[in-house]
């Protein structure tokens, strides 16, 4: 399999995270001195506690995605690891984020860093157990992957349409959320009509491969979409 990363992207990211999450300490840290050395400047460190707590946010959402090793480009690099030449992983260089392209199919892989039992029931992921303090304040909390989903899928065909023309036959596009949190328990069906495939990270080559042969796209195609890739490689 061949592996195409924006490095500079990734780079950037993790010093982003790096700085908000220390810029977030300090200033929450120098909030807590005000309120407690000079009451009378209350709003002052009401003011610096709040931009602390919303400087750190940010860097833990850009350390979940970007500073935090593995990275999820390298747990999906590593769980599909064994997959033939003829297949390319894009990282942070397509339309979104993470896209495998090859005779298995155009695969979109959302990363998910939660813990606890994931489940899908009527309509909706749920998430039960993990840390509740990481859920409230670590952004541990799963959300709503299903607009993410959505969004995805919209963005890829809105890329490939615009390259290939409007009148090209549309592949379908596989979704998988991929769980690569040790402490996530992955508990939905492969049979459930979830809108995206739910599995741990070491279940992802066996389910590419799997679903590459029951509906897989010509060799031609996924030349084609890669060569439009090729610029951004």
């Amino acid at each position: 399999m061949n592996i195409a990363t924006n490095e500079s992207l990734v780079k950037r990211n993790t010093r982003i995270a790096q700085v908000a999450m220390i810029a977030g300490l300090l200033v929450l840290a120098g909030g807590m001195y005000i309120s407690f050395s000079k009451p009378e400047l209350f709003t002052i460190s009401l003011a610096a506690l709040m931009i602390g707590f919303v400087l750190s946010q940010v860097g833990i959402y850009y350390s979940n995605r970007w500073a935090r090793r593995p990275r999820p480009d390298e747990v999906i690099n590593k769980a599909l690891k064994g997959l033939d030449g003829r297949h390319t992983m894009y990282h942070y260089l397509a339309p979104v984020s993470h896209l495998l392209v090859g005779p298995s199919g155009l695969w979109i892989f959302i990363p998910m860093h939660q813990g606890g039992k994931i489940s899908y029931t009527n309509g909706r992921w749920k998430q039960r157990g993990g840390n509740f303090y990481l859920k409230i304040f670590a952004q541990e909390s799963l959300g709503r992957p299903d607009l993410e989903i959505a969004a995805e899928v919209e963005t890829m065909e809105k890329f490939l349409r615009q390259k290939l023309g409007e009148d090209s036959k549309m592949p379908d596009i596989h979704v998988a959320l991929v769980f690569f949190n040790p402490k996530s328990e992955v508990l939905v069906d492969g049979d459930e009509e979830a809108p995206a495939y739910t599995v741990k990270a070491d279940e992802l080559k066996d389910l590419v491969r799997k679903k590459g042969k029951q509906k897989s796209i010509s060799p031609e195609y996924a030349r084609q979409v890669q060569d439009l890739l090729e610029y951004k490689t």
